[in-house]
């Protein structure tokens, strides 16, 4: 009897704070063709990445065993609006490795999304959290617009926002 093709991924995300102006953000990566980590140093208040760093242990692409010349590449980029596209471009004109910015735009969409955790803690435990206060999270922090389905165009989270 063949046997049924069996995919499984395993893909971890994590924040650290190392200090009051500098972030740490890991992307790890398993799966049956990938074995693969990315990590990210990010500097306040501009969200400046000063720092990349990874390694492919594991992959089906030989794009990705060298990847050592994207991440001089990432340095001096500003997380915020348009870096898809910027990290898009500097890592496929560097590498042509497809893993790698998925996991560096992993990276950049974890430290976004830890801005909002202090915010979601100050609520009483319990309480459904209005949509305003989801709303006064992104004026406050306009990096928060389109990096997640929540506060994506479109979503009642950001419905009524003037971003100018």
């Amino acid at each position: 009897m063949p046997r049924p093709l069996v995919f499984s991924r395993n893909r971890c995300t994590a924040v650290e704070q190392i200090d009051e102006q500098t972030f740490k953000s890991t992307c790890r990566l398993q799966d049956p063709l990938n074995d693969a980590f990315v990590q990210i140093t990010v500097k306040l208040p501009d969200f400046e990445i000063t720092g990349v760093t990874g390694e492919f242990y594991r992959t089906c692409q030989d794009e990705c065993l060298d990847i050592s010349q994207a991440f001089e590449k990432m340095k001096g980029v500003r997380i915020g609006s348009g870096m898809l596209k910027i990290i898009k471009g500097l890592v496929a004109e560097a590498t042509g490795c497809r893993q790698l910015g998925f996991m560096i735009e992993e990276c950049c969409h974890g430290v976004i999304l830890s801005f909002t955790k202090d915010q979601l803690l100050q609520l009483p435990e319990g309480e459904e959290i209005p949509v305003e206060q989801y709303q006064q999270m992104v004026r406050d922090n306009v990096r928060l617009f389109n990096r997640c389905a929540a506060f994506a165009p479109g979503s009642s989270m950001v419905e009524g926002i003037d971003l100018t």
